[in-house]
């Protein structure tokens, strides 16, 4: 393009022989700079002019006054801000939140500033296309890697014409991977619903002991699946199947007697059909399984960062 020809003169252009994606091209100059420079900061930008110099300017020292962190420019979204911008910043604020407990007011900013001691974690992040910078947020969320945004300029040119996300598309690919977290939950509840509908029919001549029966034998082998596709495939747990397993089995007991005593209360007491009451109580205690695998049985897998020290250039 014409115009990466006029920078040529001001600044290192890099490029790729066919369009890879966004993710891909952050990840190709990032590789570059940790090779070939030794910038403190580093800021990226997107390129539909939606971000101010003094903004950028902005973001870099925020970056240099806390190392070791990654800074959001965040915008407010308040005045004329085109409809397909304003939802889809929404619903991924919504669904990381969920994910994560982290509260982030724009996960789609492209304005981003952050340390040089950054760099290796950035570069094994998954992802080539818009799915990646999601896909940081997320690793700055398992990895205990501070998140800080600051207020920039919400401008747009032409209703945003300039911008190639695409809100239907590029937001499925987010939430894609952002509802890994919470499918391996998802999964479980539907074997144990399954396995008590089955033990409840074929204890139903045992009173009001098919109950706890049938919920018992059900919370035995939906357990044995969660605890094995948590540690494995969704929180990538290294500890020791000793430590997590007995963690997790503590828990299993801990929130069998809250169900069986919810459900069973539902049901015997206060006369609710026990398919619907079964739906209600897995709701109630899959936010405390949740939270208690998330933050203590599979906590995050913290890295030590640290911050490079490296001599100042500008980097142009």
């Amino acid at each position: 393009l014409p115009l990466f020809d006029k920078l040529k003169s001001y600044a290192i252009v890099l490029h790729h022989s066919a369009n890879k994606g966004k993710g891909c091209a952050l990840k190709t100059g990032l590789s570059y700079i940790r090779q070939n420079m030794l910038g403190d900061v580093i800021v990226t930008v997107d390129a539909d002019g939606q971000h101010s110099l003094s903004d950028t300017l902005a973001v870099a020292r925020k970056a240099e006054e806390h190392p070791g962190s990654l800074i959001l420019g965040c915008r407010s979204f308040s005045g004329k801000v085109p409809l397909r911008s304003r939802l889809g910043n929404s619903l991924t604020r919504l669904v990381y939140r969920m994910s994560t407990g982290i509260t982030v007011n724009d996960t789609q900013t492209g304005l981003r500033a952050f340390t040089r001691d950054l760099i290796p974690v950035f570069e094994d992040i998954k992802g080539d296309r818009y799915e990646y910078e999601m896909n940081v947020l997320l690793e700055c969320a398992r990895k205990n890697v501070p998140i800080i945004g600051t207020e920039i300029a919400t401008l747009y040119y032409n209703g945003n014409s300039g911008s190639h996300f695409h809100p239907l598309r590029d937001s499925l690919r987010v939430s894609e991977t952002i509802l890994k977290f919470t499918a391996s939950s998802l999964a479980s509840f539907c074997v144990d619903y399954g396995l008590f509908s089955l033990f409840s029919v074929l204890t139903a001549g045992f009173g009001a002991g098919s109950i706890v029966l049938s919920n018992v034998s059900a919370r035995v082998f939906s357990a044995g699946f969660n605890y094995t596709i948590n540690k494995k495939y969704i929180f990538h747990s290294k500890d020791s199947v000793i430590r997590t397993g007995l963690s997790y089995f503590l828990l299993s007991v801990c929130i069998l007697a809250g169900n069986t005593v919810m459900l069973s209360l539902l049901v015997n007491t206060l006369g609710l059909n026990r398919f619907a009451a079964k739906i209600l109580t897995e709701l109630t205690f899959f936010l405390i399984s949740w939270t208690a695998q998330r933050f203590v049985i599979f906590p995050k897998q913290e890295k030590t960062i640290t911050a490079a020290r490296g001599v100042k250039a500008a980097v142009r």
